[in-house]
Parts: C-alpha cells; sequence; structure tokens
C-alpha cells in the first residue's frame, strides 16, 4: 500500500472454500478487499474451488488469507474476529446438504444455527470492546419456506420441512435479535436456490451436469434420482454473492431475499439440460426411493422486488443460461476423466 493510501477492507468468511465463498471472495478481490477464510483442518485440502485465485501468503501481493477455525469452536471465532479486525463478516459457513440433515441433526443444528449464534456472539463483544462497527451478514434459505405456498418473499411466514431447513431458521432469528438488542448491523440475506459449474456434486443440479458430461463421453449410463416433481427457483451463484455485498453497502442493516422468480421442476431441468446435448434424460434417469426425504418441499419461488428497489440488484444469468454453463463445464471435466480412464489411471466402472 502506497503513503496516504487508503487502508484496505477486511473481510472475513466462514465456508470460503464453498461454492459461495469463492464467488465472493472472487467480486470482494476485485473490490480492491483483503480477505480473509476461516477453514476447516482435514488431512485433505478442500480449497479446489479457490486455487485459481490463491497467493502464497509469503508474498506480500497476497490479499487472500486462510485460518484453521469452525463454526463448533466459539474460541477460534473470537480469536479470529479480534485479531483480524474486519470491517465485514459473511457466514456461509454451513453443513448445507437438505438432505444429510435428516441423517444428521445434531451436527446440522450446531454448526447451522448455534454456528451463527457463536460467530454473532464473537463479532458482538468485539464491537462492544473496540467501538467498531462491523457489518454481518448471515446466509438464509429459501429452505426455511419449505411448505409455505410461493410466492414467498421477507414477509412471508416460514414452515421449515428438514432439520436444515429449521436450523436456517433459528440462524435467521438469531441474527435478527442481535440487530434489535444490540445495534449491530446485520442482515439476513434469504438466497433461493443458487448454482454453477462449483456446486457440489451431491446437490442434485451438478449431479444431474455432471451425470450428462460422463454419459456423453461414454462413462456412464445410469442417473439415480428422487422427487422429479420438486420445484425451485434456480439462479447463478455469481450473481447471488454481489446481493450480499450489497445489503452490507446501506444505510441500515434488513433482510432481503435474492430470486430470479421463476421456477422450475427438477425434471423441467432434466429436459433442459440433456436437451442442451441432444439426450433424452429418460433413457438414462431412475427413480430410487433412497432419495426421497421424509418431509418433501414441493415448490420454492421468490419475490425479490425489495432487493430490485433498494439493492439495485437483479439477476443476470437465466435458467437456459446456467443450464448450459454447468453442462459445458462438466463434459470438459469428463473429457480429462476420459483421459484417465483411457490410460488405466481410473477404474470405469465405479460409475452405474
Amino acid at each position: 500500500m502506497a503513503p496516504g493510501d487508503a487502508p484496505l477492507k477486511k473481510a472475513l468468511i466462514t465456508g470460503i472454500t464453498g461454492q459461495d465463498g469463492s464467488y465472493l471472495t472472487e467480486f470482494l478481490l476485485k473490490k480492491g478487499y483483503e480477505v480473509h477464510g476461516i477453514i476447516r483442518r482435514s488431512s485433505n485440502f478442500n480449497t479446489q474451488r479457490l486455487e485459481h485465485i490463491y497467493i502464497d501468503p509469503h508474498n506480500s501481493s497476497a490479499r487472500m488469507k486462510l485460518h484453521y477455525g469452525d463454526l463448533s469452536d466459539a474460541s477460534s471465532l473470537r480469536k479470529w474476529v479480534d485479531t483480524i479486525c474486519p470491517d465485514e463478516v459473511y457466514n456461509l459457513g454451513a453443513q448445507s446438504h437438505v438432505g444429510v440433515s435428516f441423517e444428521n441433526p445434531d451436527y446440522t443444528a450446531d454448526v447451522v444455527a448455534t454456528g451463527a449464534l457463536r460467530l454473532l456472539e464473537a463479532v458482538r463483544i468485539h464491537v462492544q470492546s473496540t467501538g467498531r462497527q462491523v457489518k454481518y451478514y448471515q446466509a438464509g434459505s429459501s429452505e426455511m419456506y419449505g411448505a409455505t405456498p410461493p410466492p414467498q418473499d421477507e414477509t412471508t411466514v416460514f414452515h421449515p420441512r428438514s432439520p436444515y431447513a429449521v436450523a436456517k431458521v433459528a440462524a435467521h432469528f438469531y441474527t435478527v435479535n442481535y440487530r434489535e438488542a444490540y445495534g449491530l448491523f446485520a442482515c439476513n440475506g434469504i438466497l433461493f436456490n443458487h448454482e454453477s459449474p462449483r456446486r457440489g456434486e451431491n446437490f442434485v443440479t451438478r449431479k444431474i451436469t455432471r451425470a450428462i458430461g460422463r454419459i456423453k463421453i461414454g462413462l456412464q449410463k445410469k442417473l439415480f434420482l428422487g422427487n422429479l416433481k420438486a420445484s425451485r427457483d434456480w439462479g447463478f451463484a455469481g450473481d447471488y454473492v454481489e446481493g450480499m455485498w450489497l445489503m452490507l453497502q446501506q444505510e441500515k442493516p434488513d433482510d432481503y431475499v435474492l430470486a430470479t422468480e421463476s421456477s422450475y421442476t427438477v425434471e423441467e431441468f432434466l429436459e433442459e439440460a440433456f436437451g442442451y446435448v441432444g439426450l433424452n434424460w429418460r433413457d438414462h434417469v431412475e427413480i430410487d426411493p433412497r432419495y426421497f426425504r421424509p418431509s418433501e418441499v414441493d415448490n420454492l419461488r421468490g419475490s425479490a422486488q425489495k432487493a430490485r428497489e433498494r439493492l439495485g440488484w437483479q439477476p443476470k444469468v437465466n435458467f437456459k443460461q446456467l443450464v448450459a454453463m454447468m453442462v459445458d463445464g462438466d463434459l470438459e471435466r469428463a473429457k480429462r476423466e476420459k483421459v484417465l480412464v483411457d490410460n488405466g489411471y481410473i477404474d470405469s466402472h465405479q460409475q452405474p
């Protein structure tokens, strides 16, 4: 930093290694931020989504830095908030898979709900002891609406239908409470489904496009899915991280829905994605009862009028463009995988 330059704004991100965390990091680096991410200790690196923007911290030009911590560990959260002194905190970390939350409800509640409370408390104590203003973003989810009919907006009643959704509702109201009780600049972003080529492979959209790439290349024949009638409001994750940032640039904290305001069923996603490469999904998809959930969410479709009017936010990538982007990305991955299979580095019989 040259003499006389204003200090860089600092952002602290939990869940930085996830889809949203990687897109948000790219966005903030372009805005000139210094970005700090909290990552969990693992014997295997889980930073693939950040590799293209990673610079070794010994390099003076590095503006992204990673620190070991966990939403289940209050002391690590407090330490990093006090050490980094961020201007903005984005809580994107979660056990974010709805299906998995039925199998691991305790863990999901601890990380998603109580984890948010731990981070809010770390920010509150830091603000109280330093007098600094720290702006806090809580990643909400359209799953919080659950059984409530669409369209859903900021005033719609929550009716969660999974342990994940219940935990997100708790995190939402913890954030509201800390805003009202302590005057924290704390916002909830209620984001409807947002996808990308970086989406985890066990989420249905990416599971579909990953299979399409492998089927097209000849590495796979079948794709097993659950409820094809579920309807979702699908947007591009890269568009949504801008909305997160915009929420923290306002004069007053508030809660906002981000959505495309259009919804499509899983079957319609299959039609679009398989059709994009000239395949008929019915030739490859089979229904497996294990992928049905104890309580299903039928239809989520958001109303983002408030975000349009107050933030000036609107999505840029439409449904067809999103599907094409994801299929193209997984076709390229399948081609690279085919090279490894043909040379004996991967067993081609591992997939159905």
